[in-house]
């Protein structure tokens, strides 16, 4: 086990004018301590700091003492705390039973060969029966000119929904349509009360059915809303599945089409028209429950202007991992480095250099949170219940897994082309003499897949910042050196703190996130969703 070595911080005030520092005058990040933090953060003895788990909570009481130390403002509901309850669902693994019924007579899928279900978070016992109705894609997009339910009668009847999204989707706006929560709101909405899911062959290149049999013990987490219910569940679906291919075949056996026909037609770019299939299904399944908390860590740097103190900027960064792996070798400790005990660790240093420069006009919130690996949960608790008024949330920058192997001559900031962050963060990047990049995978929808997402969801404004692609070295492949890290150490005990860190890139990584926060807590005007922006339109409030 490594040893672990915890700087000292101290609270320094400075009495500033009102603007912005330059990156001449600002203070300058620390190497030393970013690296204490993270020397601490992906320790071993964390274990990988598993939601709920005893080295998250450690963690956690770590970030709230840095926060403590450097004079920052409490903002949790207890403290610097504010405690996420959460509900843990467990699959009985031999309960899972599926009969479907054709002409020809009935038959068993077999679990997990065939299917794939997760726990319900809603019914120890749940049980489905009904008649099998085709909905395309199950998506209602009128923004899109696009509704799989029109002229298609889905009450009481269980829906049968390809994954993904049509081909003529914008990349993060189908991402949000296509999300299995929005589909399962579409179903429940049409009066459904089951859900089954089928792959398509451009999904099965991408994460092949057999894949997915590494997760059937995951237990399914939801957060719990104050009078008790999960979060996101819909209870008006009794059940759902993911079938296999040739099990989703069984399913169109005396359907108007097959599901070859409908394949077919996705390889040209069509978007299949809903149907009876002629079929039903009786399903069901156990599942047990556990009930747990994990905390969030909330700390705020007042800003000094009368009117603008009431405003804050959320500084966002998650400090659970996934725990420990299961596996044979002698290492199984998910310790999460760079994912994301770097975010952490450049929070933290951003929130002593704040609280040491020139104070803010804006109020600035530092958010350490949970649950993000369940499914960005502990974002999303708080978006859902600030600890502040929501209305005066005015800008999210989230730092989740920057890669700091190299020193990159840009940064990238998901979701800045939707609002005017953009601006903001191109300002910021020039005074550390940096470019702002290109999205790098926009088929991905990254914009759509971190803790800044919840926010956006909330109406504000928000970037996902990390490092860029472009190296400083030409003979460095900087995308080559993402691609390691992803295929290499993504999610795997080898995520750990070793000599392939750039501390350089660190620290300019941290300098360039404190002109951001500087900027945003010092403008005048509040960021603004750009006129016409799907994300803008759609959830602001």
């Amino acid at each position: 086990m490594r040893t672990i070595t915890l700087a000292t911080l101290c609270l320094l005030l400075s009495a500033c004018g009102d603007k912005p520092q330059s990156a001449s005058t600002a203070p300058e990040a620390d190497i030393n301590r970013i690296k204490g933090h993270m020397a601490f953060l992906a320790d071993d003895l964390l274990e990988g700091r598993d939601t709920g788990s005893r080295g998250h909570e450690i963690a956690a009481k770590y970030v709230a003492s840095q926060f403590q130390q450097l004079g920052l403002r409490p903002a949790g509901t207890d403290g610097y705390m504010q405690r996420v309850p959460f509900i843990q669902a467990f699959l009985e693994q031999n309960s899972p039973s599926f009969t479907l019924t054709t002409a020809a007579g009935s038959a068993s899928l077999a679990y997990p060969k065939d299917y794939t279900t997760s726990p319900s978070t809603l019914y120890a016992h749940a049980q489905v029966s009904g008649e099998l109705v085709f909905v395309g894609y199950g998506i209602e997009a009128p923004r899109l000119n696009h509704n799989d339910y029109a002229n298609i009668d889905v009450a009481g009847k269980i829906v049968v929904v390809l994954t993904g999204k049509p081909a003529s989707f914008p990349s993060e706006e189908g991402a949000h349509f296509a999300s299995g929560s929005e589909k399962a709101r579409y179903a429940a909405e049409h009066g459904a009360i089951g859900m089954l899911t089928i792959s398509t062959p451009a999904n099965e290149k991408r994460r092949p059915y057999q894949s997915r049999l590494n997760y059937i013990h995951t237990p399914r987490v939801r957060w719990l809303t104050p009078d008790g219910q999960p979060h996101g569940a819909e209870p008006a679906l009794l059940n759902s599945a993911y079938l296999s291919i040739p099990a989703a075949q069984k399913l169109f056996a005396d359907a108007p089409r097959s599901l070859d026909d409908i394949y077919a037609e996705l390889e040209l770019d069509g978007t299949p028209q809903g149907f009876a299939l002629n079929a039903r299904v009786d399903f069901s399944k156990d599942s047990q429950f556990k009930r747990i908390s994990s905390p969030n860590v909330a700390a705020i740097l007042p800003g000094t202007d009368p009117e603008l103190k009431n405003e804050y900027v959320i500084y966002s960064a998650h400090t659970d991992h996934i725990g420990l792996a299961k596996t044979v070798e002698k290492d199984n400790i998910n310790n999460g480095a760079m994912d994301n005990a770097t975010g952490t660790s450049v929070l933290l240093e951003t929130a002593r250099l704040m609280s040491e420069g020139q104070p803010p006009k804006r109020s600035v919130l530092f958010l350490a949170v949970t649950g993000e690996e369940k499914g960005l949960l502990g974002a999303d608790y708080f978006a859902h219940y600030p600890t502040v008024s929501k209305s005066a949330l005015v800008a999210n920058v989230n730092l989740d897994m920057p890669v700091l192997t190299f020193e990159a001559s840009d940064i990238i900031a998901f979701g800045a082309e939707h609002s005017s962050l953009k601006g903001i963060v191109e300002q910021a990047a020039e005074k550390v003499g940096l470019t702002l990049g290109q999205d790098p995978w926009p088929a991905e929808a990254i914009f759509t897949r971190s803790d800044h997402y919840p926010f956006v969801k909330q109406g504000i404004p928000a970037v996902f910042v990390v490092p860029g692609m472009t190296a400083k070295d030409p003979d460095v492949d900087g995308e080559a050196k993402w691609q390691e890290f992803l295929a290499k150490h993504y999610h795997k005990p080898s995520d750990e703190l070793n000599a392939s860190f750039n501390w350089q890139a660190a620290k300019t990584f941290t300098q360039v996130n404190l002109m951001i926060g500087q900027t945003l807590a010092n403008t005048a005007a509040r960021p603004v969703w750009n006129e016409g922006d799907f994300f803008g339109d759609t959830f602001a409030k």
